[in-house]
């Protein structure tokens, strides 16, 4: 399994998680330059990933709509 399908699997908790503690080691000022650079790059991958997952999550709660008896969760039709 490659770097990139791992980061994949992760749920949106777990990114964000992994996120924020890349953020907590980078601010602590004692990374070397070359690892501080590699978990920058590691971290933008993260953020990409939890603003994707948001994204879809809107877009999924926007396709609840209010019917006569109640809501109605309308299928996301995922354009290619």
């Amino acid at each position: 399994m490659s770097n990139q399908e791992s980061k994949s699997e992760l749920s949106f908790e777990e990114a964000l998680a992994e996120l924020e503690s890349i953020v907590e080691s980078l601010e602590n000022g004692e990374t070397p330059l070359e690892e501080l650079i590699g978990k920058y790059e590691k971290g933008t991958e993260l953020l990409k990933q939890c603003r994707d997952k948001l994204g879809d999550a809107e877009m999924r709660i926007q396709r609840i709509e209010k019917t006569k008896d109640g809501f109605e969760l309308k299928e996301l039709e995922v354009e290619s």
